[in-house]
């Protein structure tokens, strides 16, 4: 049983699973989701980023986006605006008020990751956060390689020659 609690494929899931839980509540608890939470996180990184490379980015459907943009467009949150090259794609930009929601999901974010790494010291933090970035490095190449119908691993062994 303590190799089950200890499976890393598995902690890794529960981990994430219960940090959306989290998150879902404290999103609830200011009126909004998750979803429109990451949106706004997303367009504050990438600003005038399309509809269509968001929802690429989050992995849901371009009408779902779509469809949480037109709620934050109405809460005054957030504006499309006419690509200047290409009249069909729409740029999404913040507006004032959504500066106000960041800052309070900055503050959630802060006090998640406090309690998700009390009793734990910033070495470990650290090494903890190098590994998930070269994990999340791996899958993001080997993702790549298979839409490029190529084998990750012979691409690794050619990349290593």
């Amino acid at each position: 049983m303590d190799e089950f609690h200890r499976d890393l494929l598995f902690l890794m899931n529960d981990v994430a699973r219960l940090l959306r839980v989290d998150a879902d509540k404290r999103a609830r608890q200011h009126g909004m989701t998750r979803a429109q939470w990451a949106i706004l996180i997303w367009l504050e990184r990438q600003p005038g980023i399309s509809q269509k490379e968001l929802s690429e980015i989050l992995e849901v459907e371009p009408i779902s986006v779509a469809r949480l943009i037109d709620r934050l467009e109405a809460r005054g949150m957030v504006e499309r605006r006419p690509d200047p090259r290409d009249r069909r794609i729409w740029r999404l930009h913040l507006l004032e008020p959504a500066r106000d929601v960041l800052h309070e999901i900055d503050r959630q974010r802060a006090d998640m990751t406090r309690i998700v790494t009390v009793g734990i010291d910033e070495a470990s933090i650290e090494i903890m956060t190098e590994a998930l970035i070269r994990m999340k490095a791996i899958l993001t190449h080997d993702s790549h390689a298979s839409r490029r119908g190529t084998d990750p691993v012979e691409t690794d062994a050619r990349e290593a020659v």
